[in-house]
């Protein structure tokens, strides 16, 4: 087992903290940064941008396995690729489970329609982050996030 020191945030809050734990095959880590909305957030972020590296940086190293040839720009290219999917990622996941967290909070409920609002939002948010912003993909990304969030909550609860 792996153990993770604990310290404090940087910040006004005493109860800031981190922690984290490695129990296979679940890998947990553990951030309180004194606000639930934003302890929610940020562990979105971290969960979902990990993944987004993982995602850039195991597609470039096949497209160089498959090129048999490996360069130093090759190498920097898919560092820049990795940091700027892994933002990304994070950053809409991040968004999301801060707003689906604070649906629940206002709704004082916590059932799909959370979900379904936060994915929403998350998606409309998204599309003003778009170069070419219209309103025809504004109504698309939050029809798509409001979709896939209540997908996945329902497929979630199925057991």
């Amino acid at each position: 087992m792996l153990k993770v020191k604990e310290r404090y945030c940087t910040g006004k809050t005493s109860h800031g903290r981190f922690g984290g734990s490695f129990d296979s095959p679940i890998v947990d880590a553990i951030v309180n940064c004194g606000s639930p909305i934003l302890n929610s957030s940020l562990d979105g972020f971290i969960k979902v941008g990990g993944v987004g590296v993982a995602h850039a940086a195991l597609q470039d190293t096949f497209t160089m396995v498959k090129t048999e040839g490996v360069t130093k720009h090759d190498l920097e290219k898919m560092v820049k690729r990795a940091g700027r999917e892994g933002f990304q990622w994070g950053l809409v996941a991040g968004v999301y489970a801060g707003m689906e967290y604070g649906m629940e909070r206002v709704r004082g409920k916590n059932d799909w329609k959370n979900a379904a609002l936060g994915g929403a939002l998350t998606g409309a948010l998204v599309s003003f982050t778009d170069g070419n912003f219209t309103c025809d993909k504004l109504v698309q990304h939050t029809i798509t996030g409001g979709a896939l969030a209540t997908a996945s909550e329902f497929i979630r609860n199925i057991t």
